[in-house]
């Protein structure tokens, strides 16, 4: 099972008043497994930055002047993003980002069934607690100390490995790979044991002492209308 996790960092909040996506990064994971595999590209949005996102990406003016424009890169990112399930930190602001660059430039949109939102995922297993990707680093002991500013591709790598804690751990990943000629190693240790091999051992019987019986009988005399002599009287009706 192949997906992508996925980060966006833009001029703004909407894309439909004229902000754009200045960086995407983007990290492959097949079994929950990351396997190295990273799409990563900035873009001149061909507008000014806003001093308020700046704060928060660092990416200034000066620094996108001479990045591609995302028409450009297109191909190369729907070829790394497939036709896989895509998995976003408070998706639909990333895919309406994505969907309006690609409908600027003439391509289809994404369809939203290949959506994956951390955001909801997080509030079905804490519900109540905080969500967001600090808070979430935080509660699976991620760290995110070189996380000084909001960066697409370091953002992607932190939610990839909150995706795998809310997915089940890290243990999910153990085992699940074939080898170069398909034969899957993902059995069991009873698949892999013959059971005919097993040893047989004697059974083990103990018997109970005489001290340790006449203490049972003690101990059922000092019983007190003991369930198994209900038969022998009258019940009263309840």
């Amino acid at each position: 099972m192949r997906e992508i996790i996925f980060d966006t960092e833009t001029t703004g909040f909407d894309p439909l008043t004229g902000d754009r996506m200045v960086e995407i990064g983007c990290i492959e994971l097949v079994n929950r497994v990351p396997t190295g595999e990273t799409f990563h590209c900035y873009f001149n949005p061909q507008r000014t930055m806003p001093p308020s996102a700046q704060a928060i990406h660092g990416l200034s003016d000066a620094f996108l002047a001479d990045k591609p424009l995302f028409a450009a890169q297109v191909g190369e990112l729907l070829a790394f993003l497939g036709d896989s399930m895509l998995v976003a930190h408070n998706a639909r602001f990333d895919f309406g980002f994505l969907n309006h660059e690609l409908k600027l430039c003439g391509r289809p949109e994404i369809s939203l069934e290949r959506m994956i939102d951390t955001v909801a995922m997080a509030r079905t297993a804490h519900p109540g607690a905080k969500h967001s990707l600090d808070a979430l680093c935080t509660r699976y002991g991620i760290d995110r100390s070189h996380r000084i500013k909001h960066g697409a591709l370091l953002d992607a790598e932190l939610l990839a490995q909150v995706y795998i804690e809310l997915t089940g751990g890290r243990q999910i990943g153990l085992g699940l790979i074939a080898d170069e000629e398909g034969a899957d190693l993902n059995a069991t240790i009873s698949d892999t044991f013959d059971a005919g091999q097993r040893p047989v051992r004697a059974p083990r019987i103990f018997f109970p002492t005489d001290q340790e019986r006449e203490r049972h009988r003690a101990f059922v005399a000092g019983l007190t209308d003991p369930i198994w002599q209900l038969g022998e009287k009258e019940v009263a009706p309840l």
